[in-house]
């Protein structure tokens, strides 16, 4: 087991390069000319590349960005660095996957100015808990249809999983319990300026006609 916690460290340096991997940054100045970040809601993040370069770009950066926190998430297990199921496993796998998140919001590849990791968070529960997220991501949907707001059904869902989670499945690890709880809260921190506009009046909905190309 030492030797898995000497391979531990370099796979955590993988996962923070994947989760710096600027998906919305590259694709709004490889295919379109411009920064995200400059323009929209000045994220960049999936639901600001649709709302401004359209689907067939933003469907692209969700795809990857949810891809590469699932990846990050998944090292250890496809690493075989801890007994699947074990404890061990489950919080190297969190830690993995917390440190493709902060990459992702703090990306060395884009002068470490990211977007919010919600597509990547879903990419790391994805990997940890497939069951419990498909049931948060059904609670997105079902809140995003009834609202036409993003930031509050990303909120919804961030909250749902802990309650999920806690209520209906049981974890070998407590630190799952304990990142759960952490993801919920920082779900709601890292859209305080959405929450800000919402109490405004000021918050875009989102759209989901096709962006007309002129």
């Amino acid at each position: 087991m030492d030797l898995n916690y000497k391979i531990f460290i370099p796979v955590c340096l993988l996962a923070y390069i994947l989760g710096s991997i600027a998906t919305a940054v590259w694709a709004g100045k490889l295919f379109h000319g411009i920064d995200i970040r400059e323009h929209g809601s000045g994220n960049a993040g999936a639901t600001n590349t649709i709302r401004v370069l359209g689907w067939a770009t933003g469907i692209p950066v969700l795809l990857i960005d949810i891809g590469k926190g699932w990846l990050a998430a998944s090292l250890p297990f496809l690493l075989h660095l801890a007994p699947p199921g074990s404890a061990e496993l489950i919080n190297m796998q969190i830690i993995t996957g917390i440190i493709a998140i902060t990459g992702h919001v703090f990306p060395v590849f884009a002068g470490f100015k990211g977007g919010k990791g919600v597509a990547s968070t879903f990419g790391v529960l994805l990997s940890l808990t497939p069951l419990v997220t498909l049931l948060c991501m059904a609670v997105f949907l079902a809140v995003l249809l009834m609202t036409g707001y993003v930031s509050i059904s990303s909120i919804s869902a961030g909250i749902a999983f802990p309650v999920i989670s806690l209520l209906f499945f049981k974890s070998p690890s407590l630190t799952f319990m304990v990142f759960s709880i952490i993801i919920a809260l920082a779900l709601i921190i890292t859209h305080k300026k959405n929450i800000s506009r919402l109490l405004k009046g000021e918050e875009n909905r989102f759209m989901w006609k096709k962006r007309d190309s002129g």
